[in-house]
């Protein structure tokens, strides 16, 4: 057998393990959507808590589209899905990676993964318990005179899941401290050095993320600077010595 068989053999496994695992992946989620199915008006329920304890009595959500009131809960359903299969995927990621990963890669990755899902749902839940209560808030107090509350599901929907994903990739943060560090693209000490523009960033970050409303950009901004000197604690633990040597160097014959 020739090497270029061998490597098209090896490249049509690889494919075909890519397959079977993404294959797995879409199943965890139908069979979890499966499972939440009945349960899909209750979930609406409780995402929309946050708004319905704010609203002005007498007052309800609305459905200004006729098929809204089926596909909504549904649609949330399916999101929450691919929430909780989010470990099993991952891990299924991790299992195709793996084997071309040197020992020390290893011992980085796959605490990362594991990481970075619970710092994808500590944004999720910061989103619910903290910033949903407080701007939901903001604008009830806020509405003019004359104007009824009442805000379309689908609406509603679709703001809280964009708040959820800007929140829950926001909190990546230190994730991405450490891949930049170790990667020897960066160092904790030059990242340290930047933290006035990091903080105006994260502000910046946190206007263009979420809706135009003071209360969410602040809370969206704040963890975002907090995750960022969290972040540049763990690289100094993450940091590969050789890779922040040559960073060094490569600035200090800058700035001669």
């Amino acid at each position: 057998m020739t090497s270029e068989s061998t490597g098209g053999s090896s490249l049509f496994d690889h494919l075909i393990e890519l397959r079977s695992r993404f294959l797995s992946m879409v199943l965890s989620i139908l069979i979890i959507f499966a499972s939440l199915a009945y349960f899909a008006q209750d979930i609406y329920q409780y995402l929309a808590q946050p708004l319905l304890a704010v609203m002005p009595d007498g007052s309800n959500m609305i459905a200004t589209d006729v098929a809204s009131p089926f596909f909504a809960p549904f649609k949330l359903t399916l999101v929450v899905s691919i929430f909780l299969a989010m470990p099993f995927i991952l891990y299924q990621l991790w299992s195709f990676i793996a084997p071309g990963l040197y020992k020390k890669e290893k011992r980085l990755v796959a605490p990362l993964l594991v990481g970075s899902s619970l710092l994808f749902y500590g944004g999720i839940a910061f989103a619910y318990f903290v910033v949903f209560p407080l701007a939901f808030q903001f604008f009830s107090d806020f509405a003019p005179d004359g104007v009824v509350i009442a805000t379309d599901i689908s609406s509603y929907l679709d703001f809280v899941l964009k708040l959820f994903f800007a929140f829950g990739a926001a909190f990546e943060i230190p994730i991405v401290i450490i891949l930049l560090c170790w990667t020897g693209f960066t160092t904790p000490n030059k990242l340290r050095e930047k933290r006035p523009y990091v903080v105006v960033g994260v502000f910046v970050a946190g206007m263009l993320l979420t809706p135009p409303d003071v209360i969410s950009q602040t809370l969206l901004a704040i963890p975002m600077w907090l995750l960022f000197e969290v972040g540049v604690i763990l690289a100094s633990f993450y940091s590969n010595p050789e890779n922040e040597d040559d960073v060094e160097d490569e600035n200090n014959i800058e700035n001669n």
